[in-house]
Formats: C-alpha cells, structure tokens, sequence
C-alpha cells in the first residue's frame, strides 16, 4: 500500500516537483523546479534543493544541505544540467553538492550508500561511485572522480580532474593534486604521498590473504622498486594474469589523465 508524502506546511514546494511514497520534507525546506525524489527519502528542515535534480530512494538529507545549485564556474552560462543522486545516501548538515556544467558532461552523480558528513562540498561534473565515506569537511573540485569503498577523511580535498581509485584512503587534511590508484593510502606532508595500502579497510570488506598480498606487491612496483612508471606498468601487467585486483589498478592507471601520485 502506496503512502502519499508528509510536508510540513512551512515548506516551499514547486507544483512541478514529484515526491514519491513516504517522502517526508521538514520545516521551512525550498524545493524547486524540475526535482524528483524517491521513495523514502526524508528531507530535512531548512534544507534547499534546485533543480534539474533527481533523487533516488530511501535517502536521509539533513538540515541546511544545499542540493543542485549552479555550478561554481564561471564558464557556465546557465545551460540546462543536472545533479543525479542514487539510494540510500546519508547528506549531513551544510553539505552542498553543485548540478554540472554544459562542458564538463552536464551530471554531477552520486551513486548508491555513500555518506557525505557536514560541510562537504561536491562541485559541478564529480562522479561518485558507492559507499563512499566523505568525513566532515572534506571537498572536491569540479570533475573529480571517486571510486567506490573510498574514504577521505577531514579536511581533505581533491583538485579538479583528479581520479581516486576503489578502496583508496585518503588521509586527515591530505591535498590530493594527482591520480590515486586503487587500495592506495595518501598521507599528508606539504602535499599528499602515497603510504602504502589500506589494508586495514580491505580487511574489513573481506578481502583475503591473498587478494592483500598481491596488491601490496603491485603496490612495491609501482612505488618502492625505483622503476620509471613505463616500466612498473609493464611488470604490474604480468602481474595482472593472476589476479583481478591488480587488474583494476592497471585499468585505472590507462584511465588516468593527470601525473599519477608518485
């Protein structure tokens, strides 16, 4: 049995806008035009949302988040773009996540079970996999590309264009100005370096023995053998044949477009 959206009378919705069932919109809350949101999903008080932005089910968005505002570009003339949220993502108080931009690929997206705790900021055209932990603080510049399973942690920040693989770790007020790998843990000095493997995590998420072994030692070829990065990518294909995880950060490094974090 379908249940029609609860809204609080101080709230300002846009006739356009199409809640689905058991949506629950707060206090004072602005929804704009051209929004869809999703089954379940509780919208706090005080909370904004602009549209083009879809939203998907059963997410929990906290007071004062500000959600599908412009772009923070000044090459954006006011074209049509979007923010595309998926399920079950829990948005903190004064998060502010921008639509794209009609260059940069148009959608800001989210996927699915990630956290994004106060004050994060997600600029125009980021692409977010799944269950990513955004700790409070912590930012991304516009085109940003986050792996699933990631973590950044306080006050980190990714500077524009920059990838961050699956599984990576992202150190407490680390400055990331280069592509990540994936499982890869970055430590701040002046800028952030890698630090080994986030083993620790991917303990957590059930890897193996020997998943872990195989990639700490892909992790030495690229960073401990004193190989130029041609010549540990030819080694890490090698050892690619034998395992999956080795795989992926051999993929990532063809994918990555900036200096890659050495």
């Amino acid at each position: 049995m379908s249940h029609a959206a609860s809204v609080h009378p101080t709230a300002q919705i846009d006739p356009s806008v199409v809640l689905g069932d058991n949506v629950s919109v707060g206090a004072y809350s602005v929804i704009g035009p051209d929004v869809e949101i999703g089954a379940g999903t509780t919208v706090g008080p005080h909370v904004v949302i602009e549209g083009p932005t879809r939203i998907g089910r059963d997410n929990r968005i906290s007071q004062f988040a500000s959600l599908g505002g412009a772009p923070q570009d000044k090459k954006f003339k006011g074209e049509r773009t979007e923010l595309v949220i998926g399920d079950r993502n829990l948005i903190r108080e004064f998060v502010t996540i921008n639509r794209g931009t009609g260059d940069g690929g148009g959608i800001t997206r989210i996927g699915n079970d990630n956290w994004l705790l106060a004050y994060v900021h997600v600029a125009h055209d980021c692409q977010i996999g799944n269950h990513v932990v955004f700790s409070n603080y912590s930012a991304l510049a516009g085109h940003a590309e986050i792996g699933d399973w990631t973590i950044l942690s306080g006050y980190s920040g990714v500077h524009q264009f920059c990838k961050v693989g699956a599984h990576a770790f992202i150190g407490m007020g680390c400055l990331v100005g280069s592509d990540v790998p994936p499982f890869v843990m970055m430590a701040n000095e002046t800028r952030g370096r890698p630090r080994g493997i986030n083993s620790e995590g991917l303990k957590r998420r059930g890897f193996d023995a020997t998943r872990i072994s195989a990639i700490k030692r892909a992790y030495r070829t690229l960073y401990m053998a004193g190989l130029s990065q041609a010549e540990a990518r030819e080694q890490l294909a090698a050892q690619a044949q034998e395992s999956e995880d080795v795989r992926a950060m051999l993929e990532f490094l063809d994918r990555s477009e900036r200096a890659l974090a050495r």
